[in-house]
């Protein structure tokens, strides 16, 4: 396959994209919160509370990389003195 053909592919399937991604608010209804019922609300609690529970691991690892990477760098200035 030549360069050129490689590029219009790449162009008609963005294009193919776009054009979705225009015509799908075309299918979507408007969505409202007062009718929302009890299972939608519990739902909703229970994934912020998975992202939530997610966020101690994260906090975690990152404190222990800046505790490494500052330890190491008192580690080399100490050994250039």
């Amino acid at each position: 396959m030549s360069v050129l053909s490689e590029k219009k592919t790449g162009l008609t399937g963005l294009m193919i994209g776009l054009i979705t991604l225009m015509a799908t608010p075309a299918f979507a209804r408007s969505i409202s919160l007062k009718d929302a019922g009890v299972a939608f609300w519990i739902f909703v609690i229970i994934g912020a509370i998975i992202v939530l529970l997610q966020l101690i691991p994260a906090i975690i690892l990152l404190f222990s990389f800046v505790a490494t990477m500052t330890d190491l760098s008192q580690r080399r200035r100490l050994q250039k003195k």
